[in-house]
């Protein structure tokens, strides 16, 4: 399994998967606001969703588990 971090603190704007969908390397999974910028997260491997730890609205800080893909 691989776990998809955030990369920085800050709100889930849009969570871009669910569980059972395919991802690819480079795939948007979800985009977060922080400082008034829209920053996208992005799957660092091919995968299928196996779990979505987020939802949107919620506060994450750096390193947090937001996705992971089996």
């Amino acid at each position: 399994m691989n776990n998809i971090l955030s990369s920085m603190a800050g709100n889930v704007w849009k969570v871009l998967v669910q569980p059972g969908d395919n991802v690819e390397f480079g795939q948007d999974v979800a985009i977060l606001e922080s400082m008034k910028m829209e920053i996208p997260i992005t799957a660092e491997n091919d995968g299928i969703v196996k779990e979505v730890k987020v939802n949107e609205g919620d506060f994450i800080n750096e390193g947090d588990v937001m996705v992971v893909l089996e």
